[in-house]
C-alpha cells in the first residue's frame, strides 16, 4: 500500500500553463532582451543551478522576468538515478530557489551525474532494472517532500542499451509516478534520439506511456555525429527542431492533449526571434489540434 503523500501530487498539467502558448529556455545571452522585449512566449524555464546564488545579477533577473512570464525551474545537477542519495547542500539550495521564486513548475531527469564523491558533466541514463526503480524513487521522494510540492521528471536521451534491463522504459517511468505521485517531463527529442540511437519504435514508445501523467513538453535539436558504423544522434541542443521530432510531437498532442509545451536551445544559442519562431511553430500543431474534431482526432491514436 502507497503512504500518503505529504504534498498535492501530479493530477494534470496546471491550469495557469495548460492553454499557455509555447515556452522557452531562459539562457544567460538572451535574458537581457527577454527583459527588453517581452517577446509572446508562454512562459520561461530556467536551469535551477544557475540561480542559487539568491541576490546576484542571474537571480534578480530571473525574478523580473517572473513579473512578466510564469516561470519554471528545471534542474540538471539533482542526480536522481545516484545510489548514494541526492546531496544535501544541492538540495538546501533548491529548496531556497524554490521558495524564493515560487514557479509554476519544478523539473529534473531521470538519470544519474556522479557519486557522493565524484561529478561528470553529463546526464547519464539508467539501466531499467529493479533496484534502479527503488533507488530513483527514493531520491525522488526525498526531493519531494523537503520542496513540498511534486516535481516532473524527464525521460533520458540514450545511446547504449544496457545489458540485464527488467522492463521498458516507458514501463520505468510508469512505475516511478506510480510511486512516488510525480509527474512526466516527456522529451520528445530525447525519444527520436533514443529511438535511432537503440533501435525502438518511438511511435510505439509513445503509445506505451499513460495517459494522464505528462505534465510537460520538451521540443529541442539534436547533433549528428557521422561515424564509420553510422550516425549517432547527441541531444545536444544547437539546432532547430527537426522534422521527425516534428512529427512526434503531433502523435504526441493526439494522444496526451494539448500539454504546455517549451522549446529548449542550450548551445550555438540563434537570435532570440529564431527561437520564438520555434515556439510558434509548436503553438501551431497545438492550435490545430485543438481545432481538430474529436471523433477525428479519436481515430487518429487509434
Amino acid at each position: 500500500m502507497i503512504s500518503p503523500l505529504p504534498y498535492t501530487p501530479f493530477k494534470g498539467p496546471l491550469p495557469a500553463l495548460a492553454d499557455a502558448p509555447t515556452g522557452i529556455g531562459l539562457r544567460a545571452p538572451h535574458t537581457e532582451d527577454v527583459i527588453a522585449e517581452k517577446p509572446p512566449v508562454g512562459f520561461l524555464e530556467a536551469h535551477s543551478e544557475n540561480y542559487f546564488r539568491l541576490g546576484s545579477i542571474p537571480f534578480e533577473q530571473l525574478m523580473t522576468c517572473r513579473e512578466s512570464y510564469p516561470v519554471s525551474l528545471h534542474g540538471v545537477g539533482l542526480s536522481l538515478g545516484t545510489a548514494g542519495g541526492v546531496g544535501d547542500e544541492h538540495l538546501r539550495k533548491l529548496a531556497e530557489l524554490v521558495d524564493a521564486v515560487a514557479p509554476a513548475l519544478v523539473s529534473e531527469h531521470i538519470s544519474w551525474s556522479g557519486t557522493p564523491h565524484k561529478a561528470v558533466p553529463d546526464l547519464l541514463p539508467l539501466p531499467m532494472t529493479a533496484e534502479a526503480l527503488d533507488t530513483i524513487c527514493a531520491n525522488i521522494s526525498r526531493v519531494q517532500d523537503r520542496l513540498k510540492r511534486y516535481i516532473l521528471v524527464e525521460n533520458p536521451s540514450s545511446y547504449l542499451a544496457f545489458r540485464g534491463e527488467e522492463m521498458a522504459e516507458p514501463q520505468f517511468i510508469a512505475e516511478i509516478i506510480h510511486r512516488t505521485g510525480c509527474g512526466l517531463l516527456l522529451d520528445i527529442n530525447n525519444i527520436h534520439v533514443s529511438a535511432h540511437n537503440i533501435g525502438f519504435d518511438a511511435e510505439a514508445y509513445l503509445d506505451a506511456i499513460p495517459q494522464g501523467i505528462v505534465g510537460e513538453v520538451h521540443l529541442a535539436g539534436y547533433h549528428v555525429n557521422t561515424l564509420e558504423a553510422g550516425d549517432i544522434y547527441i541531444d545536444a541542443h544547437n539546432h532547430p527542431v527537426y522534422d521527425g521530432v516534428w512529427e512526434l510531437y503531433k502523435k504526441a498532442l493526439q494522444r496526451f492533449g494539448n500539454v504546455p509545451t517549451l522549446v529548449e536551445w542550450d548551445s550555438d544559442l540563434p537570435p532570440l526571434q529564431q527561437l520564438v519562431d520555434e515556439a510558434q511553430k509548436a503553438d501551431k500543431l497545438r492550435a490545430a489540434l485543438k481545432n481538430t474534431p474529436k471523433d477525428a482526432s479519436d481515430a487518429k491514436v487509434a
